[in-house]
């Protein structure tokens, strides 16, 4: 009994710390599911499952022969629950959505959790590692890697400036960029006339150079370039 007990312990310090480990990089990147989070899911998944494992010392002996428990269930209700904590620290700003790598490790720290609170060590370290890999690693080799710049941009004129849309497609292409798509309106009582799209440029570096640019047209009174990702 004290073995089984000192077991239990272990294996819910292993999952504080593991998921400790993995809240830390979160919550040194200032994300908002960081540090104490990641240690509470990962240490709420092994417990729950430790009472599925050891069911024997709390269910009666009648219970047992009467019932047949799944402990697979446990781990679907861990995650089920999971859902809920992870679309919570998922939010939209704007156009963009953010949160959903936070949401990822969440999810991921609740099986890790799973894994260490069934006794399976190996796999749970396993993925502990690799999460970390994901979470503090890849963004860099993400930066070496072809890909796209993506962003919400909004243009505002006075009504009796405002510039064709021909010549706004040629400003933005000047640094490189495309419009996927442009929606216009007049705003602020018919005084105020505003574009919006959605522009993208494999150039990373025109991000930087087009507000400069934008700057110098006398034309336009007011912009917003909000870039998209996690």
């Amino acid at each position: 009994m004290d073995d089984e007990i000192l077991l239990m312990c272990t294996r819910l310090l292993g999952a504080l710390l593991i998921g400790a480990f993995i809240g830390f990089e979160r919550s040194f990147h200032g994300r908002p599911a960081g540090f104490r989070t990641h240690s509470l899911v990962c240490m709420s998944s092994a417990l729950l499952m430790l009472a599925t494992v050891y069911q024997n010392q709390w269910m009666n002996q009648v219970t047992m022969e009467a019932i047949r428990t799944d402990p697979t269930r446990m781990a679907q209700g861990i995650m089920t629950g999971i859902g809920f904590l992870g679309a919570g620290v998922i939010f939209k700003e704007g156009l963009t959505v953010r949160g959903l790598t936070t949401a990822a490790s969440i999810w991921v720290t609740a099986a890790i959790g799973v894994l260490v609170g069934i006794g399976l060590w190996f796999p749970a370290v396993i993925a502990a590692t690799a999460s970390l890999t994901v979470l503090s690693i890849f963004p860099l080799i993400e930066r070496w890697l072809p890909s796209e710049f993506y962003a919400h941009f909004h243009v505002c004129f006075n009504r009796d400036a405002v510039i064709d849309e021909e010549r706004l497609r040629r400003l933005v292409g000047e640094h490189g960029f495309t419009i996927a798509n442009v929606n216009s309106r007049l705003v602020s009582g018919g005084k105020i006339f505003e574009y919006r799209m959605v522009i993208r440029t494999r150039d990373h570096s025109g991000a930087q150079a087009l507000p400069k640019h934008l700057l110098e047209q006398p034309e336009i009174i007011e912009f917003k370039i909000s870039p998209t990702g996690d």
